[in-house]
């Protein structure tokens, strides 16, 4: 007797917060930022650039990115890249974080590369998961949606495990690094200065040093950490609060909601009333629920 499928195919409108995509690299390239979180899994050798950094990479390698960023990936190897794609109204990974403790770690670190190193064997193991999820999505009943989610989240906890068996190697190489308080500094500080002559002083580092320094070990300049820093905290607070974006300006010390507006676009490339739109606000903004 035939067997009969009862699963009923996914709306387009769902099917969108969470998409798998096989893309080479030209397709990936002319991709438009969007507003959603990407994972994507490829191997090879070369540079990806993420919002105007770039990090080299070699060999199997899983990126992270967040809502809006921009990505460039130029590869001397495999072609093919998978792209899974996700909003947070469909997976919020503040919701999720002891369960995946990705969020700081996978996402919104300013302070690493975007991606991580793996071994052929979790290479294997995620592209598995990938199509299993693939398939989850195909259908919309209750039980493939839930399916689905745990994949995505097996997905982003195998990633963690990843990268947390990296850090104490990083770590240790970086130890005595003469700006490593420097992020400590930043994060004391960058909502009121955003001057590098100031992290600078407060190292004893002549501005010249310091900046060189800052590249070595972040591979990127003192101005640029703290543009990123100040914006990583607008949309944090964007998304995961109600406030408005006049209360967010002061609490960050524009002095006035257009220039925190006209900051917010340049560096992200949308304004922060768009970005909120597209985005949405978290559930973690509403504790009652």
């Amino acid at each position: 007797m035939e067997q009969v499928n009862t699963r009923t195919e996914k709306p387009a409108s769902q099917r969108a917060l969470c998409v798998l995509e096989e893309v080479d690299t030209a397709t990936f390239n002319a991709t438009a930022p969007r507003p959603l979180y990407g994972v994507f899994l490829f191997r090879g050798r070369g540079t990806v650039t993420v919002d105007f950094t770039e990090y080299p990479f070699d060999g199997n390698i899983v990126l992270f990115t967040t809502p809006w960023q921009h990505v460039r990936l130029e590869s001397a190897g495999d072609a093919a890249m998978r792209s899974l794609w996700f909003h947070g109204d469909y997976y919020c990974i503040e919701y999720h974080k002891q369960e995946v403790a990705c969020n700081g770690l996978l996402f919104n670190n300013i302070y690493t590369e975007p991606f991580i190193s793996i071994d052929s064997r979790n290479y294997v193991e995620l592209d598995t998961l990938f199509d299993r999820l693939q398939e989850e999505l195909t259908y919309s009943d209750e039980y493939s949606r839930a399916v689905a989610r745990t994949y995505l989240q097996l997905i982003l906890a195998l990633s963690s495990k990843a990268k947390m068996k990296a850090v104490p190697e990083r770590k240790a190489s970086r130890l005595h690094h003469p700006v490593l308080r420097f992020r400590e500094l930043l994060e004391l500080h960058f909502s009121k200065e955003r001057s590098p002559a100031f992290y600078a002083a407060q190292l004893g580092l002549s501005p010249n040093a310091f900046s060189k320094k800052c590249r070595i070990l972040f591979h990127k300049s003192p101005s640029v950490l703290i543009h990123e820093r100040v914006i990583l905290e607008a949309k944090k607070l964007i998304h995961l609060t109600v406030m408005s974006m006049k209360e967010i300006a002061a609490v960050l010390n524009f002095t006035d909601e257009n220039y925190f507006s006209r900051y917010f676009k340049k560096h992200t490339g949308i304004s922060p009333t768009a970005f909120r739109e597209t985005v949405g606000i978290s559930v973690v903004a509403y504790p009652s629920r």
